[in-house]
């Protein structure tokens, strides 16, 4: 794969005093048109073996287009903030807007590799991080992210002679440390492990171009050059066109959701009863959780007015407040819109120990989203898949994941609504938006099946749950948490029993 990287190509000083300001003035011609019409970002991952000039082809890069508008990351070890959350947390929180311009030095195939060519992980474990970065870029170029990557090579009698020579001067012998003489000894496992991963992530939406580096002229100005050549040529596109409207879907006659039993009611004495059980079950499992550095997401789903906030309120009452977040999801921001949808949930995902509670969440996405045409149909069609694997990534992390619906009658949501417009301080709850939704019932209802036959694995099942009586639903909402957080973090032992046992002896 490398063979042609290790020619000996190179660049005279006045071969590249004559071409670089001319590449450098078409580059910043670019980046203006970008900024000033933000169709799409753009991302630019350094990789290659140590030695091989990343850190002077980035500082060439910025020196000369506009800095103010590339942001530079140097991804190194984890943080304790970032090692607490899925892999791939660190890398989205750094995308860029649209407009922008992110480098990535060090990147999501940086630790993959590494482990792979130390021994740290097999083949099948190596492939399985690849396949999850192939879903990454594929939906980055979806969402409108020119994603460049750059792989810069050298021999390893290269890397030596380049090592050797900076160890040398005292002014440059800082930039040579013993874990690059470690990474020099393993050579030969680390270009092998890096070839495999070029060969299976380099796709027609997102190729590798492999650049040879010995020679600083040649290497970076084709650096500059292959990003200029994807610039000008995505720039050159048309912008995407705005979504149309689409046929309303309608809901099977026979369904996971109007199948549904929403008879199920509790007594008023009985419902005080086990709420406060379950409660305070809640609360002993969410200490234990906690303690053992687990994470959970709670996500709140339903039509309006289906009583996703009083199961919230009813949930974090016996929780710490320390160790949890309540985010309430709304229409996005403009931030949030400059960047790829998931974006805005990937910046909520809780540390160890935290849950996070979401009152609507990602599937927005395959509901108001696909519902009120706000997205293409390609988009909430791809969102299934990539929704999956956002939650298969917080499973693998360590973080369970609670999802509810919580179903209700029409004719119930109407009683409702009527109620809050009657009663003062519940008539903030009901808006314009409320009635107009409720005339796309079936479609919701449609969209609704759909995202639960598309979205409700083994790892991350959905909990349809009847919200027609709120007693029930509050209480069956709690005891779902609770008996989840039992089956992971070890059975839960009510303190009154224990005293009971211990009075018996």
């Amino acid at each position: 794969m490398f063979e042609a990287a290790e020619l000996d190509l190179k660049l005279s000083k006045h071969e590249f005093d004559e071409q670089a300001p001319s590449v450098r003035e078409a580059l910043l011609e670019g980046q203006a048109q970008l900024r000033e019409s933000p169709e799409f970002s753009v991302a630019i991952v350094i990789a290659g073996a140590e030695g091989a000039g990343k850190g002077e082809t980035v500082n060439t890069l910025l020196a000369w287009m506009d800095a103010r508008g590339i942001q530079s990351h140097a991804m190194g070890s984890p943080s304790s903030e970032d090692t607490e959350r899925p892999d791939f947390y660190r890398y989205w929180r750094r995308l860029p807007a649209k407009g922008q311009i992110a480098i990535f030095f060090g990147s999501w195939y940086t630790f993959p590799v590494v482990e792979r060519s130390f021994g740290r992980i097999d083949e099948p474990h190596f492939d399985r991080k690849l396949s999850r970065i192939v879903d990454f870029e594929r939906m980055l170029a979806a969402e409108n992210v020119l994603l460049l990557k750059l792989w810069l090579h050298i021999t390893k009698k290269q890397q030596r002679r380049r090592f050797e020579k900076l160890s040398k001067d005292p002014d440059t012998a800082w930039r040579v440390t013993p874990q690059d003489w470690e990474y020099h000894e393993t050579y030969e496992p680390f270009v092998e492990a890096s070839a495999h991963a070029l060969r299976r992530t380099s796709t027609g939406l997102n190729p590798w171009e492999i650049i040879p580096a010995r020679d600083r002229r040649y290497r970076e100005l084709t650096v500059a050059t292959k990003l200029l050549e994807r610039l000008d040529k995505r720039l050159e596109q048309s912008p995407r066109p705005q979504p149309q409207p689409q046929p309303l879907p309608k809901p099977a006659a026979a369904n996971v959701i109007n199948a549904l039993d929403l008879s199920p009611k509790l007594a008023k004495k009985t419902y005080e009863k086990k709420l406060s059980t379950y409660q305070a079950r809640v609360g002993r499992l969410a200490r234990r959780m906690h303690a053992a550095g687990g994470s959970a997401v709670i996500v709140f789903e339903g039509c309006d007015a289906a009583g996703k906030g009083g199961c919230i309120r009813r949930v974090i009452t016996t929780l710490d407040s320390r160790f949890y977040r309540v985010i309430p999801i709304a229409a996005p921001t403009d931030e949030e819109k400059a960047r790829p949808y998931l974006w805005r949930f990937w910046r909520h995902v809780p540390r160890r120990g935290h849950i996070a509670i979401f009152d609507r969440s990602w599937y927005g996405r395959v509901l108001v989203e696909r519902i009120e045409g706000l997205c293409a149909p390609a988009d909430w069609q791809r969102a299934y898949g990539e929704i999956n694997a956002f939650e298969d990534q917080l499973i693998d992390a360590g973080t369970l994941v609670f999802k509810f619906w919580l179903a209700i009658t029409k004719e119930e949501q109407l009683r409702r609504f009527e109620e809050r417009e009657a009663t003062g301080f519940k008539r903030y709850k009901i808006t314009d938006e409320d009635w107009r939704n409720r005339e796309r019932w079936p479609a919701y209802e449609a969209a609704a099946c759909e995202m639960v036959e598309q979205t409700s694995t083994e790892i991350a099942p959905w909990h349809l749950v009847s919200a027609e009586d709120k007693y029930w639903a509050r209480v069956e909402v709690l005891k779902t948490i609770s008996d989840g957080l039992e089956k992971h973090f070890g059975p839960d032992e009510d303190p009154k029993s224990k005293h009971k046992k211990r009075k018996n002896k």
